[in-house]
């Protein structure tokens, strides 16, 4: 009988009436990698099964246990290698001839993809439930302009694809607006869209946030938390405001886009996941590159299939367009129906800068609509005051500006100490850095420290 139960790839177990184990079939033996004098003593519960589950179940366990019937709970089992799984046990009793149980026998099955399942639902309904109740810029690409039919070109090309996408432009310009349409597109569309903004969530928590937690891994940590990147497994993940990272999140990224796996916070084990990764920025990732506050291979490993989204005063010839959805949305939300907008007032949309882009003309369209008294839409010109237009040559990027600065101090410094770095009348003294920075920014800048040395 012990032959045929070790050939069933199903743990099997026996406990007496108190619980004691008696016997462990060989494939208990073989995942938790313990022997049979392992698993038939009364601490093998607590050594094969997670903390939490055998205080969770306990009550419950002893209860069934002392009804004397039939029953099933869900434990987590630690493998050999330290990972837990979620098994599936069922215990049936066998009596003795005045009907008490004097054995227990258990079946094992794991569900560990079942649960994963589970839990990856549920995450996807707390996200599709936040996006329901979160209002977004607006609900369809509006306009008709030649660079806005370009830019729908390039997600028509991408999004059947599972390369990466870096989605530039000014801020209010709709960049996730174009992420939901790349993910609409794909063959992930049935799964997980999981937004992250990355300069709303807190330094120290964002780690946590994109790769989860386990419990006790930081103050506060009461119970294991899956972070986003699990949560869109199977669908995607879009990063926006992606310069933001920290260089540590950054590092942990590029690993995540490289071997496709990560670890939660707290945690050895390695999780793989399968997400595709779309990021948007409306910084010049490259000057940040320049500057040290981006990792050059994680911007490689981004700008795949870059696309620049054009600011709305590039995209004059959709701005009537855009009037008239906005003030058609508005008007049916505030129980307003007109008939017409002024030409004069189609002008003044169009002459205006747009610093704040689409959002910016839809906050004014909205409070316009508020306003508005009678059937012909029209809004105060005193919101819309015409600034001087921007310089026509190439702006120099701030980054580009400070670098230059950066090299000009440290060159200065270098020559106050006659080319010296280190040391008491050294140039890193002198500028309050740790020499091996300053060897770094040297290297980094291409500064000849040699040519300030006296001969």
């Amino acid at each position: 009988m012990r032959r045929i139960t070790d050939a069933i790839p199903q743990m099997i177990f026996v406990h007496d009436a108190t619980g004691t184990p008696l016997y462990a079939n060989q494939a208990v033996l073989d995942y938790t990698g313990l022997t049979v004098e392992d698993v038939t003593t009364s601490e093998f519960p607590a050594r094969i099964f997670h903390p939490e589950d055998i205080e969770k179940v306990r009550e419950e366990h002893m209860a069934a246990v002392s009804r004397g019937v039939p029953f099933e709970i869900e434990k987590r089992a630690r493998r050999k290698d330290g990972q837990y799984r979620w098994f599936l046990i069922r215990f049936n009793p066998f009596h003795d001839e005045q009907g008490r149980p004097v054995r227990w026998y258990g079946t094992g099955t794991d569900v560990e993809d079942r649960k994963r399942a589970e839990e990856r639902t549920r995450n996807e309904n707390v996200a599709l439930r936040e996006e329901i109740d979160r209002s977004s810029m607006f609900e369809e690409i509006v306009g008709a302009s030649a660079v806005l039919r370009q830019v729908l070109a390039q997600v028509a090309k991408v999004a059947p694809t599972n390369s990466t996408v870096l989605i530039s432009g000014e801020t209010g310009t709709g960049k996730e607006l174009i992420a939901r349409a790349i993910h609409k597109r794909s063959n992930r569309s049935a799964r997980a869209f999981i937004r992250v903004n990355c300069a709303a969530i807190s330094p120290s928590l964002i780690t946590s946030e994109l790769f989860g937690h386990e419990k006790g891994a930081f103050t506060g940590a009461l119970q294991r938390r899956i972070g986003r990147f699990e949560a869109a497994d199977g669908g995607t993940i879009f990063l926006d405001e992606i310069g933001d990272l920290s260089i540590e999140v950054q590092i942990a990224l590029l690993r995540v886009l490289q071997e496709r796996e990560f670890e939660r916070v707290g945690s050895s084990q390695p999780l793989a996941v399968d997400v595709r990764v779309l990021v948007a920025t409306n910084r010049d990732l490259k000057s940040a590159v320049d500057a040290g506050t981006f990792r050059q291979d994680l911007f490689y490993r981004l700008n795949v299939f870059p696309i620049h989204l054009p600011s709305l005063r590039e995209r004059v010839d959709d701005i009537p367009l855009l009037v008239e959805y906005f003030v058609d949305r508005y008007a049916q939300k505030a129980g307003k129906k007109f008939k017409d907008i002024t030409s004069k007032t189609l002008a003044l949309f169009q002459r205006y800068h747009w610093p704040g882009n689409i959002r910016e003309l839809q906050n004014v369209i909205e409070r316009a609509v508020i306003l508005c008294d009678n059937e012909t839409f029209s809004i105060d010109e005193t919101w819309l005051k015409l600034e001087s237009p921007p310089p026509s040559g190439p702006l120099v990027p701030l980054a580009a500006t400070l670098i230059e600065r950066e090299k000009q101090m440290i060159e200065a410094a270098l020559a106050q100490c006659q080319g010296r770095v280190s040391g008491v009348n050294g140039a890193a003294r002198k500028l309050g850095i740790p020499r091996q920075t300053l060897d770094a920014r040297i290297a980094s800048l291409r500064i000849d420290k040699h040519r300030f040395k006296t001969g």
